[in-house]
């Protein structure tokens, strides 16, 4: 009995004991570093290192940019205005010309001949209204007594009115014909730049209305030029409001100046101003059409040319911008990474505006005083962040976007 005894309590020691054994294990194990499988400690990751810029304040005005094509001022289609055999070409291809330059001659000597006769039929008119005159003066003073009678006065007067109105229609042929041999010699209608000779000397030209007449060639002015391009709805409804706040607004007012920029230039140096917007939006489209005018006296523009064209799109005002490489987005949101104050990572998400010279403006979701992770590995949420503040460079307030940047 006093054995049991024993061995009962022996047994409550020994498990005492062990619970004793394997607390103090668990206090001396939290006290140590954890390990890795091959029985390494665990050592904490390093920061990520990065560079951070405070988002750039600065008042700017923001700008909608458009595709646009050049036209001409004024274009001519040469065309003959009488039929006839072409004999001589006075002018170079491509050359530039003035108005009154001559062009083309047509083969004058039928048209000669054709004023010869309209000049004889002119004078056999009058010969034979001098004639009629005679009668009439002739036969007055025997009316008068009684020598003649009324109605052989009468037919004598309505001779020399017939004549007096062939005298008309003889004159009127030979002013046609006049005008026919002087379209002979073709001139050019407007100042421009010619294009190439369509026909040449030997070949019959035929006259008569535009779907019919043999087109020679072509010229278009230079200099003026229009820029054309398409405002979308919505654009043309906020340059509306913006006049309606007393903001000018290029698209909707005539006179204002657009800047224009071509292919390989990365600002708009050059300037129009508008001078046409259409009456009703296109439905099809859903754009409006606008129109500007281009001096060109370098000849730079040509008509049939692309370019860029940028117009204000709000007033001057103070916005927040950052890099647009420091957005970055998921399925339904863009967002930021800025430095904590705890030194990690953390996420803002944004309303991005448009580019901005080299910036994309932030409509919404960024502080002044917010360090904006820019450069460097991409960190993650709640991440340990080593970063470089580095200040952000000022922009012009009238900077143009950057090369191929995307506007919206």
């Amino acid at each position: 009995m006093m054995m049991r005894l024993s061995c009962g309590n022996w047994a409550k020691r020994l498990l005492a004991a062990g619970m004793l054994i394997g607390a103090g294990m668990a206090v001396a194990g939290c006290d140590q570093p954890s390990a890795n499988t091959d029985g390494r400690a665990k050592v904490a990751p390093a920061p990520v290192a990065v560079t951070a810029n405070q988002p750039l304040v600065a008042d700017i005005v923001e700008w909608d940019e458009y595709a646009a094509r050049f036209d001409a001022v004024e274009a001519v289609d040469v065309r003959a205005r009488i039929s006839g055999y072409l004999t001589a070409i006075t002018f170079k291809d491509g050359q530039a010309v003035k108005k009154g330059d001559l062009l083309y001659e047509i083969d004058p000597r039928p048209f000669e001949r054709a004023l010869d006769q309209a000049r004889a039929e002119l004078a056999q008119s009058k010969t034979k209204a001098d004639n009629s005159m005679l009668d009439v003066e002739r036969g007055r003073p025997l009316m008068e007594r009684k020598v003649l009678s009324d109605k052989a006065f009468d037919d004598r007067a309505n001779i020399l009115r017939d004549a007096q109105a062939s005298v008309k229609v003889a004159e009127a042929k030979v002013a046609t014909a006049e005008l026919d041999l002087t379209f002979t010699r073709m001139t050019s209608p407007i100042n421009g730049r010619i294009g190439r000779a369509l026909v040449t000397p030997g070949n019959w030209v035929s006259a008569g209305a535009a779907a019919n007449a043999t087109l020679l060639t072509t010229i278009v002015s230079q200099d003026p030029v229009y820029i054309y391009f398409d405002v979308s709805e919505n654009n043309n409804l906020k340059y509306k409001r913006l006049i309606e706040r007393g903001v000018k607004a290029g698209a909707s007012e005539l006179g204002s100046v657009i800047e224009i920029g071509m292919p390989d230039e990365t600002g708009f140096p050059h300037k129009g101003k508008l001078d046409f917007i259409d009456n009703r939006l296109d439905p099809g489209t859903a754009t409006m059409r606008a129109r500007a005018v281009v001096e060109n006296p370098k000849q730079l523009f040509s008509p049939g040319m692309f370019a860029r064209v940028r117009i204000a799109g709000s007033a001057k005002y103070k916005a927040v911008m950052i890099p647009d490489s420091a957005i970055a987005s998921d399925q339904a949101n863009k967002y930021v990474l800025v430095v904590g104050d705890d030194n990690t990572a953390e996420r803002r998400n944004v309303v991005p505006g448009p580019i901005h010279g080299d910036m994309r403006i932030v409509r919404d979701g960024l502080k002044p005083d917010d360090w904006v992770i820019v450069k460097g590995a991409r960190a993650r949420t709640g991440q340990a962040v080593k970063a470089d503040r580095v200040a952000a460079k000022p922009v012009d307030a009238a900077a143009p976007a950057a090369p191929g940047a995307v506007r919206n």
